[in-house]
């Protein structure tokens, strides 16, 4: 029998649920090493003056279960803002019930209804529950593109190594 949800925008009362969220997500990619942030630093990305990205909950009898954390990028070759997915995950024992259906088709509702020209994830490559799942919701998996990151010390070097520098920030 499938469970009864709620999908719901996050507010900042949900803000240690949703950090609990991203660290299980982390310890099932086996990343749990990587997560450095916290709980005040999401809040001001998420609800502050400027806002980074945005949550959408998946809720059962109150408590949290999921989560979808998505932001806007543009595709100059469509001339179109897009959504990108960064964080799909739902607690291990809520699976197959439909909640990560559920969240992935909410955020593809908000693209279509913002005018969005494409919806797109990046995926794990030894994860293949989620890249079946994304496939039989229709998404294509682009096995020519690769991530191109630079994070922390790689970034300040970056920045600090080639010129010119920016003399203005907005």
């Amino acid at each position: 029998m499938a469970l009864d949800f709620i999908l719901r925008f996050a507010v900042p009362d949900d803000l240690p649920a949703i950090f609990d969220l991203i660290k299980a997500l982390a310890e099932y990619e086996k990343l749990s090493h990587q997560v450095t942030g916290s709980v005040e630093e999401l809040k001001g990305h998420l609800f502050g003056e400027h806002p980074y990205a945005e949550v959408v909950l998946a809720s059962v009898e109150e408590k949290i279960v999921g989560f979808a954390l998505f932001f806007h990028n543009y595709s100059t070759f469509l001339t179109q803002p897009g959504i990108y997915l960064e964080d799909l995950f739902v607690l291990p024992e809520y699976r197959g019930q439909g909640i990560g259906k559920a969240l992935i088709v909410y955020v593809a509702q908000l693209a279509v209804l913002r005018g969005c020209g494409r919806f797109e994830w990046s995926v794990l490559d030894w994860n293949q529950p989620a890249i079946d799942f994304y496939k039989y919701m229709g998404a294509s998996v682009l096995e020519e593109w690769r991530i191109c990151r630079v994070t922390g010390e790689a970034l300040t070097r970056m920045v600090e190594s080639h010129r010119p520098k920016i003399n203005e920030l907005r």
